[in-house]
C-alpha cells in the first residue's frame, strides 16, 4: 500500500479509480481538507447535533473539542448560534426540569445535578428549578409512592419501609420527605388508621438534610 504524508490514511471512496486520502482534520471532523474552514466546520457540528436534541453551550463546545475544531473558531460559532437563540441554556434547563420531574418523577435535587453536569450555570439551573413548587414535588412523591405501594404487599414493615423511602431517595428527594410520604401511605394503607409497626420508635423520622442516594 503506498505511503502518504504523515498521518494520512486512505478514505473508503475512489475517485479515477485512485485511493483518495483522508487528513487529520477529515478523520477529527467528517469533513473533506476543501471544506476545512473551522466556522464551517463548527456550524455543521452544531446544527447536526441540535437537530438529534437540544444541547447546552458547554455540551457543543465539548463536542467540537473532541472534533478537532479550533479553539477561537468553537467560541466563534458558539456565540453566534447563542445570539439567534439556536442555543439558550435557561431555555433548556427549564424545558428539562419541566420534562424530568413529569416523566421520571425527579425532584429538584436530581434535576440540579443533572443540569450542572451539562454545564448550566447556577443562576440558571436556580431559575429553572423555581418552577418546581415544594407543593408539586411533594405531590410527584405521593404518586410514586402509590405506583410502589401495590408491589410491597406481603413484605415486612420494615422491608416495604425501606423499599419506598429508596425509590424518593434514588430520584433525589431528601430522606425526611420520603419518610414522611412513605410513612402517611402505610398509614392510609390500613383501615384502622395507624398501624404500631411504623410508629416513630422502629422508624425515627431522619433529618430533611440527609443526602439522598444520586442514582437517578
Amino acid at each position: 500500500m503506498p505511503r502518504g504524508e504523515a498521518g494520512d490514511e486512505l478514505a473508503n471512496d475512489r475517485v479515477g479509480g485512485r485511493a483518495r486520502r483522508r487528513t487529520q482534520t477529515e478523520r477529527r471532523t467528517g469533513f473533506a481538507a476543501a471544506d476545512a474552514d473551522p466556522e464551517a466546520i463548527a456550524r455543521q457540528i452544531c446544527l447536526r447535533l441540535l437537530t438529534a436534541a437540544p444541547r447546552t453551550q458547554a455540551e457543543l463546545a465539548a463536542a467540537l473539542q473532541r472534533r478537532g475544531v479550533p479553539e477561537d473558531a468553537a467560541a466563534a460559532v458558539l456565540q453566534r448560534f447563542a445570539e439567534v437563540k439556536l442555543i439558550d441554556d435557561e431555555v433548556f434547563a427549564r424545558a428539562w426540569v419541566e420534562s424530568r420531574h413529569h416523566g421520571r418523577g425527579l425532584a429538584g435535587r436530581a434535576l440540579g445535578a443533572e443540569l450542572r453536569q451539562r454545564g448550566v450555570a447556577s443562576d440558571e439551573i436556580e431559575a429553572a428549578l423555581g418552577q418546581l413548587s415544594p407543593e408539586q414535588e411533594l405531590a410527584t412523591a405521593r404518586e410514586l409512592v402509590e405506583q410502589r405501594l401495590p408491589g410491597t404487599a406481603g413484605m415486612p414493615p420494615m422491608a416495604r419501609m425501606r423499599r419506598l423511602t429508596s425509590v424518593l431517595a434514588r430520584k433525589g428527594y431528601s430522606a425526611g420527605l420520603a419518610y414522611r410520604v412513605v410513612r402517611e401511605a402505610l398509614e392510609q394503607e390500613s383501615p384502622s388508621g395507624l398501624v404500631p409497626s411504623y410508629d416513630h420508635e422502629l422508624f425515627p423520622e431522619p433529618d430533611d438534610d440527609e443526602a439522598p442516594s444520586e442514582e437517578y
